[in-house]
Parts: C-alpha cells; structure tokens; sequence
C-alpha cells in the first residue's frame, strides 16, 4: 500500500532551473492548466512557489499517461520523473521555471476537486467580489493573491528583524481589555463570568503600550491586532495589524531616526528600492494650506496658493462676500489643463461640490493672459497677480474657489488629485514619503459640540502651548504628533505622549471628561503615570496598508487573506451570524425583537 511519504517531495513548483537537467525529482501541487496534444499531457503543477510543466508520454508510459488523461483542474496529485531542457523555442521566458520540463515517469492523485466557480487559471477572470470572497480558499489559491500573502509575511519578518536588531523588546498585550473612549466605536464581547459587564476588543494597544514604558519597558514592539467598530473602504477593515512601537526618553527625532530606519530597511529587502533619508518633514498648516489635505500625495508639485489678499477690493460679490464672512480663496494652476473640455469641467466642478464647494472658478492661461466666463470680473491688476501668485503659463488653467477656510483648501486638495489622475502627474512607481507634524491638539466637532482629541487624549500638546491649556484658547494648541504619510496615504502615525499625570487630568477636562468619568475609564493609567512614568511616545504603522501600497495596489483586501465585505461581513464563513438561544442565556442577553 501507498503512503503519503513515499510521494514526500524535492522541490517545489518554483525552483528548478536548467542547472537541474538530467536530476531525478517529485513535486507535489494542484492541476493548473491541462493538455492534450495528440495524446501527450502536459500539466501545469502549481504549488505557492510557482508552476513546473509536466509531460506524460504515453509512447513511454502508457499507464501514468492514461491516469493523467484523467485530470482536471485543482486535482492533487504527486508525479515524479526527470528534468528535461526545453527545446529553444519552447522555452518561456516569463516563467522561472521556461527553460525545463518534467518528463513523469509515475502519477499519485491526493485528491480530486469539484468544477471550480473560479477561474484560478486565468489571471484576467473577472469574477465578482462577491464570487471571490465566498471561494475566497479558492482564490488564495491564485498566484496573484499568494504572491501577496507572501510579500507581507516577508515584510512584517522584516520588521520584526529590524526591530530586534534596533534593542526593541516583543510583548503581546490583552485581546480583551477595557472600553475605552478612543473615536471609533468598540467591539464588545459579553462576559459569562460577569453577568452585564463587557470586554472590549482593542482599538489599539494605546494605553498598554504607555503602560510598559511606566513598567520599564524602554522599547516595545508587537505586530498587533487591531479591531475598530466603523464605516469601511477599499483601504480600511473592521480588524486589521498594526506594527505599533513605543519607547522612551527619547523625542521626535529619535522617532523619526529609528523609524526612516526601518522603512528603508524594509523597502530595501523586500522590494530592492533605496530610500532616500532623511524624509522630508512639513506641519500639518503648511501640508492642509499648501495641498489641502494632512496627508498629501507629493509625487507631483500641484501647490495651492491662498490668494484672498489680492481680492481684498474685488468687484465680484462671490470673492468679496466670502471674504467678507470670514472664508477664504484659493487657486492652484493645472498643468496641461487648458484644453480641457467643458464636460471634464463639469465634472471637476461636481467633484469639488461633494465636498462643500459652491462652485468652481476656471480660467485658461494662454499667451496673452486668462480667459473664462470670470474673467470679466477681474481687474487687469487681480489678474497679473493671480498669474504671479500661482505661476500659471501658457497651457494651464487657473482653478479658484471661494468658501470657508476648510471646504476652501479641502476641496482644492481633492481637485488637485483628480487633475494628477487625469492628466497622468504621478509617477505610480515612486515612493514619497513624508512626517507631517505639529497637528492641533483639539478639533471642534459639530456632531459632539465640543472640542476633540485630533490623534486621541494622550497625545502632548508642544511644550510652548503648555500654557495655553490654562487659557480661554486653549484650543489652538498643537500637538507633539506626527503621520508618516506615503503617496497620498497615511500609513503611520503617533505623538510624544503626556507623561504627568496633571496634564493628562488637565487634557480630560478639556475635553469635557470629568473627575469621575477619568477615573472610571482611564484611572489605571493616571494612577501608573503618578509612580514616576518616563517621558515616551511612539507610533503604529497599518501594515495591511503599507503592503498595499508597496505592491501598488488599491484595496487591502488583495493583502488580507480573508478580508470582510464594506457590510463587515465574511462571505466564506457567514460571520457574523445568529447563536443559539443557549448561548444567549448564559450570557444574560436578550435581543430586541
């Protein structure tokens, strides 16, 4: 009788080359591809290390080539034989594995497999998404999604190598902790041996993390499940990996220094790209004034330029009663933009309006100036000054909009994507990095009616606006945080934490969190920070994100193995669903009919 181990294989699908001609080998792996050409089989063997062709020749062995006349695709199968060069011409340059062929001398089938719904086979196939993620055992079977999952399982070895390397220390911290106010909505999980208490699954490990450094700690790691309870996107999950780090005596340049360290450490071995270091460095005030957004795309230099001073007299009742309301103007200048048509125009024009814009501005440049359907509104001394102030040129259109201060630049900001996108700005294989830093420290919210953390209560304000928390205005401090931003994404952020117990009281109240509410829900970490805790921050990166974006793709469900729908449902598994009424009970839960 057969055994598994006598089929154990050599080699994998992946790795043999011309220098294995004449070797002996046995592969394992799943029916790619299969052919019958004139009574000769060929069989493309894929296993997660790539794809080896297979020839059964029934002029050499009748029997194994009528067994393989029998498979079909994702059938199982073990086969040995010879390794053959093949012939000049036939040879396959895109595949690692072109140059030779396996002569099968002997066929195991493991198992057969239903009719795939997927077309595994076909790099092209365009099933739905709801298709792939019902298979989706089926369609991680696809080289494309492999090749993924094992590019992150490669990155995050990387990081944890560095990281080690770098003196940090790896500890877990708990799945279920404490409910904790942070911005989303938590995950609770029900407690059976505290009837009525709750669980809740981390958001992050934010103030465990400033725990360890309280403990002595002095640098911590964990490639850390995260899990947040709000709307999804292409680049966002319900439950997600951070590589989240924290350490102490130290400031944000060490911050930076250990951290550019990494990503090019990173991006060098597992990608063969050279970063280049230091990363530019820019405030949140300069990155949401000059590109309109706190994490911008600066693969391509499309500047916004505040240019209300130069309407301060205007005629036109748009810029004056803007102005005159407190809002602001701004403009930025198109590249390549001045034979755009008036339906692109109106589609930019509706483009900005989904995020508050009223209206939208255009004026082409040409030779002797502008010209648009505003122009009659400007003096010819606005006009000189507006092509002075956005160094706009022949070929360029003008873009101006007139509104509040964060609708203004916000709207500018995504304006200034969708003219990258059209006219081809970005070079998709570059990789810009960049640290905004100084963010406000509160953030006026019309939902709540009160003023918020921008990053999350523990955050330092800047050792200047100290002083300010005791003030009327304490809200325009700002923090001793930073993003690290790539592409247009951001896939890292922290801040210098508070590390006295005073200031983090101090940032409650401000935040209307009273005495008792802190100690109810953070009294743990003001009583740790009262026994001495260091000065420390920190930050966690997305990797989901960061893989993502390494692999140039658009969703991070393509580097997930098993991603949730935007309905947070998993199609394979129907999560979540319905329990027994059982399970309930002991619970002491009762659902709403």
């Amino acid at each position: 009788m057969e055994t598994q181990s006598q089929w154990r294989r050599t080699h994998s699908c992946g790795e043999l080359t011309a220098a294995n001609e004449g070797n002996k080998v046995l592969l394992n792996g799943w029916v790619h591809n299969w052919r019958n050409h004139g009574g000769i089989i060929f069989i493309d063997l894929r296993d997660r290390k790539g794809i080896t062709q297979v020839v059964f020749n029934p002029v050499d062995d009748p029997d194994t080539a009528a067994v393989a006349a029998t498979l079909r695709h994702e059938f199982v199968i073990a086969v040995s034989g010879t390794v053959r060069l093949r012939p000049a011409e036939m040879a396959n340059p895109r595949m690692p594995t072109g140059e030779i062929e396996i002569i099968a001398d002997a066929l195991h089938l493991f198992n057969e497999a239903a009719t795939p719904p997927l077309h595994i086979n076909d790099p092209d196939a365009s099933e739905s998404e709801e298709l792939k993620l019902r298979y989706r055992f089926l369609d991680l079977r696809r080289p494309f999604l492999s090749r993924n999952i094992t590019f992150r399982h490669k990155v995050t070895a990387e990081v944890r190598k560095y990281l080690w390397e770098s003196d940090f220390t790896e500890i877990e911290t708990p799945i279920l902790m404490k409910s904790t106010p942070e911005g989303a909505r938590d995950f609770l999980v029900p407690s059976r041996l505290n009837p009525g208490k709750f669980y809740a699954l981390p958001q992050s490990p934010q103030t465990y993390k400033q725990i360890l450094m309280v403990s002595g700690f002095d640098r911590y790691f964990q490639i850390a499940r995260c899990f947040r309870d709000e709307d999804l996107r292409a680049d966002r999950q319900p439950e997600f990996t951070q590589i989240d780090a924290e350490m102490s005596f130290i400031d944000e340049e060490d911050v930076y220094t250990v951290f550019e360290g990494m990503m090019a450490s990173v991006f060098s071995n597992c990608l063969g790209h050279t970063l280049p270091v230091p990363f530019r460095r820019m405030s949140y005030e300069e990155a949401f004034h000059t590109y309109g957004s706190d994490k911008p795309d600066l693969r391509f230099d499309v500047p916004i330029h505040d240019v209300g001073h130069l309407f301060a007299e205007s005629s036109f009742k748009v810029f004056s009663s803007t102005l005159e309301s407190g809002g602001k103007i701004a403009a930025l200048a198109g590249p390549e933009c001045g034979d755009l048509s008036r339906k692109q125009i109106d589609t930019l024009t509706a483009h900005v309006a989904k995020y508050g814009a009223k209206g939208l501005v255009w004026l082409r440049c040409n030779d002797t100036g502008l010209e648009g359907p505003t122009r009659k509104f400007l003096s010819d001394t606005e006009e000189r000054a507006l092509l002075d102030a956005t160094g706009a040129r022949t070929g360029m259109m003008v873009f101006v909009i007139a509104a509040p201060e964060k609708v203004c630049f916000t709207a500018l900001g995504q304006l200034r994507l969708e003219i990258g996108k059209l006219k081809n700005l970005i070079d998709k294989k570059d990789f810009n990095f960049l640290w905004v830093t100084e963010f406000p420290l509160f953030e006026f919210s019309e939902e709540e009616g009160r003023y918020m953390s921008v990053h999350h209560p523990f955050t330092a304000p800047l050792e200047e606006d100290v002083a300010l928390l005791g003030t009327p205005e304490y809200f325009k401090a700002h923090s001793r945080s930073y993003d690290l931003v790539l592409n247009g994404f951001e896939v890292g952020g922290g801040s210098i934490r508070i590390h006295t117990s005073a200031i983090q009281r101090k940032v409650f109240t401000l935040l209307g969190i009273s005495e008792d509410e802190a100690q109810e829900k953070f009294g743990f970490l003001l009583k740790a920070l009262s026994f001495g805790a260091p000065p420390h921050g920190g930050l966690a990166f997305g990797l989901d994100r960061l893989v993502m974006l390494m692999l140039g793709l658009d969703s991070i469900r393509d580097v997930i193995p098993f991603p949730k729908t935007s309905a947070g449902i998993s199609l394979m598994d129907n999560a979540p669903d319905n329990v027994a009424e059982v399970q309930l009970k002991e619970l002491g839960i009762t659902l709403e009919k």
